[in-house]
């Protein structure tokens, strides 16, 4: 099971936007596509509100609600959290849920370093695989963010790896295909227990800085077909 959770907003009462939805549902059907033949099973949460609303986390909040359901409707399956910007922070906070095994974060948003209120959690990500990608010319979520997080998760948790995707901004759209098949092969990779590419394989390896700023090579999905 995957979930994919849309991005939001740091701070809103609105309801779930539309648009953030529309804007995983490539991602969603790219997945589905991959695994149908083995039974994977793709859904796109709908949040309650767009916001994370400080130490409220929302969004995390029901994305782990969502693994609730997962749980209740499928049984004991293992659940992916795939999500892009906040909904990538949202999919790295709940990563802790004992259904989760993997966390596949794009273009993550995440706040900046404030001396006074306490660091990001990285520990919920203990025991999963974790894939995080960002552009380097992301000018809405700061990438040197994501790099500091991805080095504070590698070290409890080897299973780490982060990929750049050079000359892409937060959308990452520049390099579509080859986000979307890289997306596919970390995926089916830790739920389907498919071998990782050479490049997943070598970045979850390398220790950092190697494995956090792994370069997405231009055809990735291309290169994987026989």
């Amino acid at each position: 099971m995957v979930l994919v959770l849309p991005p939001g907003e740091p701070a809103s009462t609105r309801p779930p936007s539309l648009l953030g939805y529309a804007r995983v549902l490539p991602l969603a059907r790219s997945l589905a596509r991959a695994g149908a033949p083995e039974g994977l099973v793709v859904h796109v949460v709908r949040y309650r509100g767009r916001g994370w609303n400080g130490t409220d986390a929302r969004l995390a909040a029901d994305a782990e609600w969502a693994a609730d359901e997962v749980v209740r409707r499928y049984g004991d399956v293992p659940v992916c959290l795939a999500g892009h910007g906040m909904g990538g922070r949202a999919a790295l906070r709940a990563a802790g849920h004992p259904a989760v095994n993997s966390v596949l974060a794009m273009s993550p948003w995440l706040p900046e370093r404030d001396r006074a209120a306490e660091p990001e959690p990285v520990r919920q990500l203990m025991g999963r695989q974790v894939l995080m990608m960002h552009g380097t010319n992301d000018a809405r979520c700061d990438p040197d963010l994501s790099y500091r997080l991805a080095e504070r998760a590698k070290k409890i948790n080897r299973d780490t790896c982060r990929f750049e995707v050079h000359s892409d901004g937060h959308a990452l759209r520049q390099h579509h295909d080859e986000v979307l098949a890289l997306a596919s092969d970390f995926v089916l990779g830790a739920l389907l227990s498919r071998t990782y590419s050479r490049p997943v394989a070598d970045a979850l390896a390398a220790p950092p800085p190697l494995g956090l700023r792994m370069p997405l090579a231009a055809g990735f999905g291309r290169s994987l077909r026989p």
